[in-house]
Protein backbone atom coordinates (compact mmCIF):
# COMPACT_ATOMS: atom_id res chain seq x y z
CA UNK A 1 0.00 0.00 0.00
CA UNK A 2 1.58 3.26 -1.06
CA UNK A 3 2.11 6.17 1.32
CA UNK A 4 -0.35 8.99 1.09
CA UNK A 5 0.85 11.72 -1.23
CA UNK A 6 1.65 14.97 0.53
CA UNK A 7 0.94 18.25 -1.12
CA UNK A 8 2.55 21.60 -0.37
CA UNK A 9 0.74 24.87 -0.04
CA UNK A 10 -1.16 25.82 -3.11
CA UNK A 11 0.55 28.51 -5.18
CA UNK A 12 -0.70 32.05 -4.74
CA UNK A 13 -2.86 33.31 -7.55
CA UNK A 14 -0.94 35.57 -9.97
CA UNK A 15 -1.08 39.25 -9.18
CA UNK A 16 -3.30 41.24 -11.49
CA UNK A 17 -1.36 42.79 -14.31
CA UNK A 18 -0.45 46.41 -13.70
CA UNK A 19 -1.89 48.64 -16.35
CA UNK A 20 0.80 50.06 -18.58
CA UNK A 21 1.65 53.70 -18.12
CA UNK A 22 -0.01 55.77 -20.80
CA UNK A 23 2.39 56.73 -23.55
CA UNK A 24 2.52 60.50 -23.76
CA UNK A 25 1.12 61.77 -26.98
CA UNK A 26 3.53 63.46 -29.32
CA UNK A 27 3.31 67.19 -28.72
CA UNK A 28 1.85 68.98 -31.68
CA UNK A 29 4.00 71.81 -32.95
CA UNK A 30 2.69 74.61 -35.07
CA UNK A 31 4.55 76.90 -37.44
CA UNK A 32 4.58 80.40 -35.96
CA UNK A 33 5.89 83.56 -37.65
CA UNK A 34 7.98 85.09 -34.88
CA UNK A 35 10.45 87.41 -36.64
CA UNK A 36 9.04 89.83 -39.18
CA UNK A 37 10.93 90.90 -42.30
CA UNK A 38 12.24 94.28 -40.98
CA UNK A 39 13.80 92.57 -37.95
CA UNK A 40 15.49 89.90 -40.06
CA UNK A 41 16.70 92.38 -42.66
CA UNK A 42 18.11 94.81 -40.09
CA UNK A 43 19.69 91.93 -38.17
CA UNK A 44 21.78 90.72 -41.11
CA UNK A 45 22.63 94.18 -42.42
CA UNK A 46 23.92 95.15 -38.96
CA UNK A 47 26.05 91.99 -38.88
CA UNK A 48 27.50 92.86 -42.29
CA UNK A 49 28.09 96.49 -41.27
CA UNK A 50 29.83 95.42 -38.06
CA UNK A 51 32.21 93.18 -40.01
CA UNK A 52 33.12 95.99 -42.42
CA UNK A 53 33.41 98.61 -39.65
CA UNK A 54 35.55 96.33 -37.49
CA UNK A 55 38.01 95.50 -40.28
CA UNK A 56 38.29 99.05 -41.61
CA UNK A 57 38.41 100.55 -38.11
CA UNK A 58 41.19 98.18 -37.09
CA UNK A 59 43.20 99.14 -40.17
CA UNK A 60 42.66 102.85 -39.53
CA UNK A 61 43.58 102.60 -35.86
CA UNK A 62 46.67 100.43 -36.28
CA UNK A 63 49.67 102.77 -36.74
CA UNK A 64 52.01 99.87 -37.54
CA UNK A 65 50.32 99.38 -40.92
CA UNK A 66 50.94 102.95 -42.06
CA UNK A 67 52.60 105.20 -39.45
CA UNK A 68 52.09 108.41 -41.45
CA UNK A 69 48.68 107.57 -42.89
CA UNK A 70 50.08 108.50 -46.30
CA UNK A 71 49.46 105.29 -48.23
CA UNK A 72 46.78 105.57 -50.95
CA UNK A 73 44.75 102.71 -49.47
CA UNK A 74 44.20 104.66 -46.25
CA UNK A 75 41.82 107.10 -47.97
CA UNK A 76 39.84 104.20 -49.44
CA UNK A 77 39.64 102.49 -46.06
CA UNK A 78 38.44 105.69 -44.36
CA UNK A 79 35.81 106.23 -47.05
CA UNK A 80 34.53 102.66 -46.69
CA UNK A 81 34.43 103.09 -42.91
CA UNK A 82 32.49 106.35 -43.13
CA UNK A 83 29.96 105.15 -45.72
CA UNK A 84 29.33 101.95 -43.75
CA UNK A 85 29.01 103.99 -40.56
CA UNK A 86 26.19 106.04 -42.12
CA UNK A 87 24.38 102.81 -42.99
CA UNK A 88 25.05 101.43 -39.52
CA UNK A 89 23.60 104.53 -37.81
CA UNK A 90 20.47 104.31 -39.97
CA UNK A 91 20.05 100.59 -39.17
CA UNK A 92 20.43 101.03 -35.42
CA UNK A 93 17.95 103.92 -35.35
CA UNK A 94 15.52 101.95 -37.54
CA UNK A 95 15.63 98.94 -35.19
CA UNK A 96 15.04 101.17 -32.16
CA UNK A 97 12.09 102.83 -33.89
CA UNK A 98 10.69 99.40 -34.82
CA UNK A 99 10.57 98.53 -31.11
CA UNK A 100 7.63 100.93 -30.86
CA UNK A 101 6.17 100.75 -34.38
CA UNK A 102 6.14 97.03 -35.07
CA UNK A 103 2.73 95.31 -35.12
CA UNK A 104 4.50 92.06 -34.22
CA UNK A 105 4.52 91.62 -30.42
CA UNK A 106 7.81 89.67 -30.49
CA UNK A 107 9.57 92.61 -32.13
CA UNK A 108 8.45 95.25 -29.63
CA UNK A 109 10.23 96.85 -26.68
CA UNK A 110 8.50 94.57 -24.17
CA UNK A 111 10.65 91.71 -25.50
CA UNK A 112 13.80 93.63 -24.53
CA UNK A 113 12.69 95.16 -21.23
CA UNK A 114 10.81 92.69 -18.99
CA UNK A 115 8.04 94.90 -17.66
CA UNK A 116 5.41 92.28 -16.85
CA UNK A 117 5.43 89.91 -13.90
CA UNK A 118 5.49 86.81 -16.09
CA UNK A 119 8.62 88.04 -17.87
CA UNK A 120 10.30 89.02 -14.61
CA UNK A 121 9.69 85.57 -13.16
CA UNK A 122 11.50 84.01 -16.12
CA UNK A 123 14.81 85.84 -15.55
CA UNK A 124 16.15 83.41 -12.94
CA UNK A 125 15.07 80.26 -14.88
CA UNK A 126 16.75 81.72 -17.97
CA UNK A 127 19.97 82.29 -16.03
CA UNK A 128 19.84 78.78 -14.55
CA UNK A 129 19.44 77.33 -18.04
CA UNK A 130 22.43 79.21 -19.44
CA UNK A 131 24.51 78.10 -16.43
CA UNK A 132 23.51 74.45 -17.09
CA UNK A 133 21.68 74.22 -13.76
CA UNK A 134 18.38 73.46 -15.52
CA UNK A 135 17.90 71.26 -18.56
CA UNK A 136 14.81 73.02 -19.89
CA UNK A 137 14.79 76.45 -21.50
CA UNK A 138 12.07 78.88 -20.39
CA UNK A 139 8.93 78.42 -22.51
CA UNK A 140 8.94 81.54 -24.66
CA UNK A 141 8.22 82.20 -28.32
CA UNK A 142 10.53 85.16 -28.91
CA UNK A 143 13.44 86.21 -26.69
CA UNK A 144 13.59 85.02 -23.12
CA UNK A 145 13.83 88.00 -20.73
CA UNK A 146 17.56 87.53 -20.10
CA UNK A 147 18.28 87.58 -23.83
CA UNK A 148 16.05 90.64 -24.17
CA UNK A 149 17.99 92.48 -21.48
CA UNK A 150 21.21 91.52 -23.25
CA UNK A 151 19.89 93.16 -26.42
CA UNK A 152 19.13 96.29 -24.42
CA UNK A 153 22.75 96.41 -23.22
CA UNK A 154 24.00 95.67 -26.73
CA UNK A 155 22.12 98.55 -28.32
CA UNK A 156 23.24 100.88 -25.52
CA UNK A 157 26.81 99.96 -26.45
CA UNK A 158 26.06 100.53 -30.13
CA UNK A 159 24.75 104.02 -29.34
CA UNK A 160 27.95 104.79 -27.41
CA UNK A 161 29.93 103.46 -30.36
CA UNK A 162 28.04 105.80 -32.68
CA UNK A 163 28.55 108.82 -30.41
CA UNK A 164 32.28 108.20 -29.97
CA UNK A 165 32.66 107.66 -33.72
CA UNK A 166 30.88 110.94 -34.45
CA UNK A 167 33.10 112.68 -31.91
CA UNK A 168 36.17 111.41 -33.75
CA UNK A 169 34.68 112.65 -37.03
CA UNK A 170 34.10 116.04 -35.43
CA UNK A 171 37.73 116.29 -34.35
CA UNK A 172 38.79 115.46 -37.92
CA UNK A 173 36.72 118.34 -39.30
CA UNK A 174 33.15 117.12 -39.88
CA UNK A 175 31.23 120.21 -38.74
CA UNK A 176 27.83 118.67 -38.02
CA UNK A 177 29.41 115.79 -36.06
CA UNK A 178 31.46 118.28 -34.03
CA UNK A 179 28.31 120.29 -33.26
CA UNK A 180 26.41 117.14 -32.24
CA UNK A 181 29.12 115.67 -29.99
CA UNK A 182 30.88 118.77 -28.72
CA UNK A 183 29.64 118.03 -25.20
CA UNK A 184 31.33 114.62 -25.35
CA UNK A 185 34.75 116.00 -26.24
CA UNK A 186 34.28 118.47 -23.41
CA UNK A 187 33.77 115.65 -20.90
CA UNK A 188 36.39 113.17 -22.08
CA UNK A 189 39.83 113.44 -23.58
CA UNK A 190 40.39 112.33 -27.17
CA UNK A 191 42.46 109.25 -26.17
CA UNK A 192 39.62 108.17 -23.82
CA UNK A 193 37.05 108.52 -26.62
CA UNK A 194 39.26 106.49 -28.97
CA UNK A 195 39.74 103.84 -26.29
CA UNK A 196 35.97 103.55 -25.70
CA UNK A 197 35.34 103.30 -29.44
CA UNK A 198 37.93 100.54 -29.76
CA UNK A 199 36.84 98.70 -26.59
CA UNK A 200 33.18 98.54 -27.57
CA UNK A 201 34.14 96.97 -30.89
CA UNK A 202 35.71 94.03 -29.00
CA UNK A 203 32.80 93.83 -26.55
CA UNK A 204 30.33 93.63 -29.44
CA UNK A 205 32.32 90.80 -31.00
CA UNK A 206 32.26 89.03 -27.65
CA UNK A 207 28.48 89.39 -27.64
CA UNK A 208 28.23 88.05 -31.18
CA UNK A 209 30.22 84.93 -30.29
CA UNK A 210 28.07 84.30 -27.22
CA UNK A 211 24.93 85.03 -29.23
CA UNK A 212 25.75 82.30 -31.76
CA UNK A 213 26.58 79.86 -28.95
CA UNK A 214 23.37 80.51 -27.00
CA UNK A 215 21.24 80.31 -30.15
CA UNK A 216 22.71 76.91 -31.00
CA UNK A 217 22.23 75.76 -27.40
CA UNK A 218 18.56 76.76 -27.19
CA UNK A 219 17.87 75.40 -30.67
CA UNK A 220 19.36 72.02 -29.71
CA UNK A 221 17.31 71.83 -26.50
CA UNK A 222 13.99 73.13 -27.83
CA UNK A 223 14.27 71.83 -31.42
CA UNK A 224 12.14 74.78 -32.43
CA UNK A 225 14.12 75.91 -35.47
CA UNK A 226 15.53 78.93 -33.64
CA UNK A 227 18.63 79.23 -35.83
CA UNK A 228 16.72 78.88 -39.11
CA UNK A 229 14.04 81.30 -37.90
CA UNK A 230 16.33 84.31 -38.35
CA UNK A 231 16.32 83.44 -42.07
CA UNK A 232 12.73 82.28 -42.54
CA UNK A 233 11.02 84.12 -39.69
CA UNK A 234 9.22 80.96 -38.51
CA UNK A 235 9.67 78.76 -35.45
CA UNK A 236 7.95 75.48 -34.56
CA UNK A 237 6.27 75.85 -31.18
CA UNK A 238 3.62 74.20 -29.00
CA UNK A 239 0.15 75.61 -29.55
CA UNK A 240 0.06 77.33 -26.15
CA UNK A 241 3.04 79.56 -27.02
CA UNK A 242 1.44 81.25 -30.00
Amino acid sequence: MSAPRTTGPSPAPPAPARPADPVPAEETLVRVRVWDLPVRLVHWLIVLALVVLSVTGFLIGNPLLDPGHTAPWVAWIKTAHKVTAYLFIALVLARLAWLFLSPNRWSRWSEWIPAGRARLRQIVPSLRFYLFLDREAPPVAGHNPLAGLTYTVLYAMLLVEILTGLALWGVEGTAWAAWLTGWLTGLFSLPTIRFLHHLIMWLVWGFMIHHVYSALLVDRVERSGLVSSIFSGYKFLPRDRR
